[in-house]
């Protein structure tokens, strides 16, 4: 049984969550202090099953340690704190590379076009793949929060995005009505944001394409959930109503 995904997760879930990897959350994740006693044990749970279920690994030459991990898992298991784990089933394994990586060789552009300049990333979501994500970057976002940039948080809204079927940037949602008013607030603010007319907030790489967009209002979901309620209320709300969570309302109740 341990060797299948549920038995994994069964047994992950029997082993007490250690003191040590809550030192970590206290003292590298500034989100966690934003959690009530229900949402940690919650996140306990995930932080747990993700690590268990998913295949980790370094690139070439890099040691993977138990920090790195445990953070990773924690910022991918805040995304889908109100939803259910099966939502990152499309994800195989997690890669962690020490800093920005260039990729080199040709690759597709769109439109038919192809490339073969190197190109320097710190993060990547593959179609019913991994993800891998350049532990710097995540650590600076985990420890450092407010600037709307997190790196985990954005690679793992693609990955709920693509449960679809397609990174059009709209994830799995309820009902018709939540269908369709995902698409009347997002389609608007996305299109302002390709006008150059979405003010400061949202990283303007939002404007790519909608896959991307998605990604981005992730990142200030989660990292600036105060501003984007107050500039874009629309948008937050529907994102509140996906995610099951108010990022804004936390923050208040800390008196931030």
């Amino acid at each position: 049984m341990p060797f299948t995904h549920r038995g994994r997760r069964r047994q992950a879930l029997t082993r007490p969550f250690p003191d040590s990897w809550r030192e970590l959350l206290t003292r590298g994740f500034a989100h966690w202090n934003l959690l009530d006693l229900e949402e940690r044990r919650r996140l306990e749970d995930l932080i747990r099953i993700i690590l268990a279920d998913k295949y980790w690994e370094s690139t070439s030459g890099f040691t993977l340690t138990e920090e790195m991990r445990v953070l990773i898992a924690a910022m991918a298991s805040r995304l889908v704190l109100g939803l259910d784990y099966d939502y990152y089933h499309q994800v195989s394994s997690i890669i962690v590379a020490p800093s920005t990586v260039v990729l080199v060789g040709q690759r597709a552009v769109g439109g038919g076009l192809y490339t073969d300049d190197p190109e320097r990333i710190i993060g990547q979501a593959r179609y019913d793949g991994p993800v891998l994500i350049a532990w710097d970057a995540a650590r600076q976002s985990a420890r450092y929060p407010g600037q709307g940039h997190n790196v985990v948080y954005h690679e793992f809204a693609h990955k709920l995005d693509m449960l679809s079927g397609a990174i059009d940037g709209t994830p799995p949602l309820d009902t018709r009505a939540g269908y369709r008013r995902w698409i009347e607030v997002c389609q608007a603010e996305y299109e302002r944001l390709r006008r150059g007319e979405g003010g400061e907030l949202l990283d303007p790489y939002g404007a790519e394409t909608p896959g991307e967009f998605f990604a981005v209002v992730t990142e200030v979901f989660f990292d600036r959930p105060l501003p984007l309620q107050t500039e874009m209320p629309d948008l937050y709300a529907v994102l509140r109503d996906f995610y099951r969570q108010d990022p804004a309302g936390r923050e208040r109740r800390k008196g931030l």
